[in-house]
């Protein structure tokens, strides 16, 4: 199964946020958290929420009985666009204007597990087949 967070209307780059962006593609959830921790970039900050987001979407989505540590998660898709600009403008020499543009991003985020769930009713198959073969 796989989660989904997005994070909308970031106040950056989404340059700057791309350069964080690709430090955690397709690493699995606890390295990813450990590579955050440790980079100094603003978007590491950003992004740490929108994973551990991810992962809480995750185990909700799985009706709340489910581990994130047990079924090691890994960030399958991460992206990040260009969101709205604000534009101002900002006085330059000999009368005349500079347009200062101040970006923003939208960073979506895709976490699924890679061990498949296993349901109650065939643990409990697989007990009896290992009683009938003893």
């Amino acid at each position: 199964m796989e989660a989904r967070a997005k994070l909308r209307n970031c106040p950056m780059s989404a340059r700057k946020m791309r350069m964080v962006v690709d430090l955690i593609r397709g690493k699995r959830v606890d390295e990813a958290f450990n590579i955050l921790k440790f980079t100094k970039k603003e978007g590491a900050i950003w992004l740490e929420k929108l994973l551990l987001s991810a992962v809480s979407n995750w185990e909700q989505g799985t009706g709340g009985g489910f581990n994130a540590e047990d079924y090691d998660l890994y960030i399958k898709t991460i992206f990040s666009d260009e969101g709205t600009m604000l534009k101002r403008f900002q006085p330059a020499p000999h009368g005349r204007a500079h347009r200062i543009r101040k970006r923003t991003n939208h960073v979506t985020l895709i976490v699924e597990n890679k061990i498949p769930f296993v349901s109650e009713g065939a643990e409990e198959v697989e007990e009896e087949l290992e009683s009938v073969d003893e």
